[in-house]
Parts: structure tokens; C-alpha cells; sequence
């Protein structure tokens, strides 16, 4: 077991193994009190293309491990100043079970954040006075917007590489944003499909610009592999001021200016929708009673829990039943490890370390040795490099009394990390074989 866990305590734990089982291990952590601080660091990254420096905000899941190899998905998110902290209160209650756990990117949009999120059509509108000096400061909103290809050249080119490289981070990617940074999410997925993973645009401010962006998704992706391609759009409320009748059903049959943002919104997800012969996979969802300050929180919850729906913990009554055989578990367990390397793209434990652990130490207090090994075999599998696994698998072969076993598991542990108990066990295995 890990150095923070005693062997006597986690063999104690069999009520609490049961909700983990369920999915719910984010949720237990919250008792640590480093919830209550912010956790991560901020970190500047100069821009030679926007020829500036620029702030993020680099938050890691709990349990977070600076010394460890694992790697993370990772999500990017605009207007970080604003978002994060919401976004990392969503992960640290969701994690583990609905969503994976991801190192969050908040990138500062708090400086130019119109130029930065909008497409560049606003300037090209403006192509007619652009030459007249005199139109050209009459429309001083010409100059701060439409800097969206720029921007999304810097995340492609220097902002991802330098993560990537500064940062335990894998290629699986999910960029956020909400109002202009939900148009740009969009932009993004427009303009460079294969960049990100997952997109999740939070009421999009689609009615930009005359709400011509919407026309252009099926032309620009129509014609292009999406599969493995996600993205969950969500719209608050308030579709009319004045007019409460204005509803979800009813709301495309109106054409007065109120209704436009509504509108843009859901006309661009029938737009994205009819995509699906791409393999492109979209989702939606109305929050009737947020308005568009407001439901950046409910939308990055839903909207992430309907994005990773595919990694939710599956068959978990059959886990908790004690009838279930170990057949039937390790195709529960050899399942997930397959889906998720599916959907991710590589190789992922399919549960946590340490409650393959402790299932195995639960397993073995109920006096089920076969599930026992299958446990404790299961995260030698998935975790060959942990140290902490092998002790766990010699105090199985204690238990049955196999200490040539034991004093194997004990040997590969040293190697892997020279801790004095485990050369204190070493020795004790070894003075029983010689008895």
C-alpha cells in the first residue's frame, strides 16, 4: 500500500470500497483540506506570432503526483481568469468516475479578449472604409476584432508545444469557452478539426457578426473525417427579455431581434448535427433557468459528464456482488482498459491504482483469495513501475504462505524504490523460506 495508507487501515475499508466502485472517489477527496486552497500555478508564455506574453493558469486534479509518470489529458480553457475556478471545482467532484481527471490550461483572455475569440469576418465587412482614414476611426471596434486565426495560431504553435513539453500532459485534448470563447471554440473546430479531441462551446455568441458563422461549419467540415471528433454546445434561458411565450419549441419561428442569439445557436447545431455522416458526435442541452452569466458552471458539469459519457464506470452491481466469479470481473476490468484506450487513443488504467488495491485487500479479508489475486494481478498489469503494487501483491502471497512468491514481489519493489521496509520485508520472507 502507499506510505499514506497503512495495510491496517485500508483492510477497514470494505464500506468505503463500495462507493468507490460506484464512481464516487472524486467526491470522498473533497475531505482533503487542500480543496479549500486553490490549487496549481500560473505560468507566462511568450508569443512571437502575437508579439506578447501571455498568462495561463495550469491546474492539476487532486492526487496530483509531480514525481509520478502519469500523464493527463488535457483541457484549454478561455477566459481562464473568469472559468477556472469553476472548472476545477466541476473536476474535482466529477473525476474519477463521469470524467477523467485532466490537467485544465486556463488561458487569460482578460487583455484583447474581442480580437483574440472573434472571427475575422467583422474586418472584412469593414473592407469599404478601410482605405478612408476617417471611416476607419469611426469604427475603432475594426481594429480589436477578428483576431482569431492569429490566436488559434498561437495555441496550435506555442501555447500546446509548450505545455506539452513543461507539463505531464497527453495528446487528448478539450478546449472550452463561453460566449466569444464558445465562438472560437467553434472556430476552432471550423478551421483545424484534428487539433482538438473534444470541443465544448458554452452559449456561443453565434449571432456575431449577422450570425454568419453557422453557414460556414457544414461547408468548412462536410468533407471531413470527424471520427473521434466531439462537441456539446449548451444555451442558457433567457431567449426573450420581454417575451415570456418565446419557448424552446417556438423559439425558431420567431424573427425579431431579441431572439437572435437563441436562434444563432440552435441553427448552428443543426448545422453540426447534420454532420454526422462525418462521425462527428454532438450534443445539446437548454438550461431554462440560467442566464448567460450563469450557466458556464451547470454547462462545463453536463457538458463534460456528456462528453466522457463513454468513460462512466460500467457494471458496478455486479463488482459489489460477492456472487459475481472472477471471470465475469476480469471481463469488467479487461473491458474498460479496452474502451478507454479506444476513446483516448492509447493505453489507460482501467481504475485507479489504489482501489484495484484495496479490492484486493477486501477481497482477501472475506477470505476470497482467488479474487484477491485477481485484484492485485490486475494492478501489477496496469502498473508495472509501482513499487507500492508489487508490496501489495507479496502480502497476498504472505497470507497463503508462499514466500518464495513474496520475496520476488519484495525484490522487484527495492528495485523500483529502496525503501528501508521493504528490505526489513525482504528479510523476513527469506528467513521464512529458510525455515
Amino acid at each position: 500500500m502507499s506510505q499514506s495508507i497503512s495495510k491496517k487501515w485500508a483492510r477497514s475499508v470494505s464500506i468505503i470500497i463500495c462507493s468507490l466502485w460506484l464512481g464516487l472517489s472524486g467526491v470522498l477527496a473533497q475531505t482533503d483540506p487542500a480543496f479549500l486552497v486553490k490549487r496549481g500555478i500560473t505560468d507566462t508564455v511568450h508569443s512571437e506570432l502575437l508579439g506578447e506574453d501571455r498568462l495561463i493558469y495550469v491546474d492539476f486534479p487532486l492526487g496530483y503526483d509531480p514525481s509520478s509518470a502519469r500523464k493527463y489529458p488535457v483541457a484549454f480553457l478561455l477566459d481562464g481568469d473568469v472559468l477556472l475556478p469553476a472548472a476545477g471545482t466541476v473536476q474535482d467532484y466529477y473525476s474519477g468516475g463521469y470524467t477523467p481527471d485532466m490537467i485544465i490550461i486556463g488561458i487569460s483572455n482578460a487583455e484583447n479578449r474581442t480580437r483574440d475569440l472573434t472571427p475575422p469576418k467583422f474586418i472584412e465587412a469593414q473592407s469599404a472604409v478601410s482605405s478612408d482614414p476617417m471611416a476607419v476611426a469611426m469604427t475603432p471596434n475594426a481594429v480589436l476584432e477578428g483576431g482569431a486565426p492569429a490566436f488559434l495560431d498561437f495555441i496550435e504553435n506555442e501555447l500546446i508545444p509548450y505545455v506539452e513539453a513543461n507539463y505531464p500532459v497527453t495528446n487528448f485534448r478539450t478546449l472550452i469557452g463561453h460566449s466569444y470563447g464558445g465562438l472560437f471554440t467553434l472556430f476552432a473546430l471550423a478551421e483545424r478539426p484534428a487539433l482538438f479531441n473534444y470541443y465544448l462551446a458554452i452559449d456561443p455568441s453565434m449571432n456575431w457578426s449577422g450570425g454568419h458563422y453557422h453557414y460556414i461549419l457544414p461547408e468548412k467540415l462536410s468533407e471531413t473525417s470527424l471520427e473521434g471528433r466531439s462537441v456539446f454546445i449548451t444555451m442558457s434561458g433567457q431567449l426573450h427579455m420581454q417575451d415570456t411565450s418565446v419557448t424552446l419549441e417556438n423559439v425558431r419561428e420567431d424573427d425579431s431581434w431579441p431572439t437572435e442569439f437563441p436562434r444563432a445557436i440552435l441553427k448552428t447545431f443543426d448545422q453540426l448535427e447534420a454532420l454526422a455522416p462525418t462521425g462527428l458526435r454532438v450534443g445539446f442541452q437548454f438550461f431554462e433557468r440560467d442566464l448567460h452569466g450563469t450557466v458556464p458552471l451547470p454547462s462545463l458539469m453536463e457538458g463534460l459528464i456528456a462528453l466522457f459519457d463513454w468513460y462512466q464506470m460500467e457494471g458496478t452491481h455486479k463488482i459489489n456482488d460477492p456472487a459475481t466469479s472472477v471471470a465475469t470481473l476480469s471481463k469488467i476490468i479487461n473491458h474498460r482498459a479496452a474502451k478507454l484506450e479506444h476513446n483516448f487513443g492509447y493505453a489507460v488504467p482501467p481504475y485507479p491504482e489504489e482501489l484495484l488495491n484495496m479490492s484486493g485487500y477486501m477481497q482477501m479479508d472475506m477470505g476470497d483469495l482467488e479474487k484477491s489475486e485477481m485484484y492485485f494481478t490486475a494492478a501489477l498489469e496496469h502498473f508495472p513501475n509501482s513499487a507500492n503494487a508489487y508490496d501489495s501483491m507479496a502480502d497476498f502471497y504472505e497470507a497463503t504462505q508462499a514466500y518464495p512468491a513474496a520475496a520476488e514481489c519484495m525484490k522487484k519493489a527495492i528495485l523500483l524504490d529502496p525503501l528501508p521496509r521493504y528490505k526489513e520485508r525482504l528479510d523476513e520472507f527469506e528467513a521464512q523460506i529458510l525455515r
